[in-house]
């Protein structure tokens, strides 16, 4: 039998998650190294993942299928394809970035009769997501991905309301509140989405027999499987519902910037660059693959919900005064083109939404790591209490322009390709969804621009004139993400190679194929 290597992937973070916890609380340091080692380790399986893996070949592969509850046809079930590769690398790249952000972020500190966490449990929770969310990229079994997509709110929640951002204007006991209010809506949120989808889960089960995802794709391919129209609209529903609040998608996403401004730095990129994508991934994987007809149905009613995302995403973080809601605000914006590329029904759309994906995920993680570092030292999240940090700490300011740009899609950084290939494939089928949804790009420079302007130029404010440079550590962090930004932004063929033969399969899922030019190109 060949080496489970899916399983060693999602397992080996979960191990060290135990073995993160167990460490005495007198070797904080100890913890800490653990966990950086074994999400090193764990990128190191990602690789392997990334090499063995041939986009010319079957669509999903290194499975892994065991039985597990037999009455009711669970099975264990792993395989990936182009897209959760792609997703899955990135999981294990940002995660040790994730780690050497917030390598103080849990250090034991007295704010009069409290005490911050024990430091072993922020790393081992962080640990528990990274395994929780590469399982929900692998699992083949529609029951075993509903499992993980629900069990990593647990962590997700004791990391926003236990280990919440220091970082408050309004004091520790205001803060503690906000933090508890945060995490619990973010619960609540997500709980409902996960409660209607399992009654989705349900009924699909009662239709198909099994929860198998390749099964019941190939007897609905086949015509074995005759699904009625209101039925699958029905199930459709409950599964997009789930999908869209993760994602988030208009008017479900009043979650996040509670969550990602009360969070710690690392803890938002976490939620928005890793756990959010299981939202938009799962709408290729499970949405138009088990739903076609229905997906195809509910398109028109999406893509204006993307569009709204776009444009009120960013209209709100022009106006935002917090540093990480603005980025919570665009990062909605971001999704809704997000969702948008993958309801536009082309491949150029489906190749920018994955590709996009990747890519919101390094920039994201560049610009809100870079804004942690910057609130750390002033201790404030407030735009207007920062001015003339260029001036005294000028490293910090040029990489927090270069995740600025990124988040703008400027040419040349990576996240510029993935927007273009959404909206010329939007266009090609939906030509006044694509011109709205360029407004987007304006606000995305207005908000960008104008927090840069606000907070790095002018008169060196008196709290920030003795603010130190990025150290050692944090170049570490923020370095390789400005590196891979330069990178994809030039040459996005590694990735696009992969992913492509993926979209492929799910365009010939929904039985869509690329509308022809109308005027054909001159020879």
């Amino acid at each position: 039998m060949s080496f489970p290597l899916l399983t060693a992937t999602a397992a080996l973070p979960a191990i060290g998650a135990i073995a993160t916890a167990a460490v005495p609380a007198a070797r904080r340091t100890a913890a800490k190294w653990l966990a950086l080692l074994v999400s090193l380790a764990t990128l190191a399986l990602a690789i392997a993942v990334l090499v063995r893996f041939d986009p010319d070949g079957d669509r999903y592969q290194l499975t892994e299928s065991h039985a597990w509850i037999a009455d009711f046809g669970v099975r264990y079930e792993l395989g990936v394809d182009g897209i959760a590769v792609a997703l899955i690398a990135l999981t294990a790249l940002l995660i040790p970035f994730i780690i050497l952000a917030g390598w103080h972020d849990a250090d034991p500190l007295e704010t009069g009769s409290r005490r911050w966490r024990p430091t072993q449990g922020f790393f081992a929770l962080i640990l528990a997501v990274e395994a929780m969310v590469i399982l929900s990229f692998e699992a083949t079994d529609v029951f075993l991905f509903y499992i993980f997509f629900e069990a990593m709110l647990i962590p997700m929640y004791f990391l926003i309301g236990g280990f919440g951002d220091r970082a408050h204007e309004h004091g520790e006991q205001v803060a503690s509140t906000q933090r508890s209010y945060a995490a619990v809506k973010f619960l609540l949120y997500n709980l409902a989405g996960g409660l209607i989808m399992l009654a989705a889960v349900i009924g699909l089960y009662v239709v198909a027999g099994n929860f198998s995802l390749q099964e019941i794709a190939a007897a609905r391919a086949n015509g074995s499987l005759d699904m009625a129209t209101s039925t699958e609209r029905w199930l459709f529903l409950g599964f997009f519902f789930a999908f869209a609040v993760k994602a988030p998608l208009w008017p479900l996403h009043t979650w996040l910037p509670n969550a990602m401004g009360e969070a710690t730095a690392p803890v938002a990129v976490l939620i928005t660059a890793v756990v959010d994508k299981v939202g938009t991934f799962a709408m290729l994987r499970f949405c138009l693959q088990l739903f076609p007809e229905a997906s195809k149905w509910a398109t028109p009613v999406i893509l204006v919900l993307a569009l709204i995302s776009i444009i009120y995403g960013a209209l709100l973080a022009v106006g935002q005064r917090d540093i990480k809601r603005l980025v919570a605000y665009a990062s909605i914006s971001h999704f809704g083109f997000i969702i948008m590329g993958i309801f536009a029904m082309t491949s150029q759309g489906q190749s920018g939404a994955t590709l996009y994906m990747v890519n919101h995920g390094i920039s994201t993680a560049a610009l809100m790591l870079v804004a942690g570092f910057l609130i750390s030292r002033r201790g404030s999240r407030l735009i207007a209490d920062y001015g003339g940090v260029q001036k005294v700490a000028p490293v910090l300011a040029g990489t927090f322009l270069i995740g600025g740009l990124a988040t703008l899609s400027l040419p040349g950084l990576a996240p510029f390709v993935s927007e273009f290939l959404v909206l010329v494939g939007t266009f090609a089928r939906y030509p006044a969804i694509g011109i709205i949804a360029t407004f987007g790009i304006v606000l995305a420079a207005l908000y960008t621009l104008v927090l840069y302007q606000r907070t790095m130029t002018g008169p060196v404010k008196p709290e920030v004139s003795a603010m130190p440079d990025l150290r050692v550590r944090e170049l570490v962090v923020v370095a390789p993400l400005v590196a891979l930004l330069i990178f994809l932004g030039v040459y996005p063929k590694p990735v696009t190679d992969i992913v492509n033969p993926a979209v492929q399969h799910t365009m010939s899922d929904v039985q869509k194929t690329d509308p022809q030019p109308e005027v054909e190109a001159a020879k």
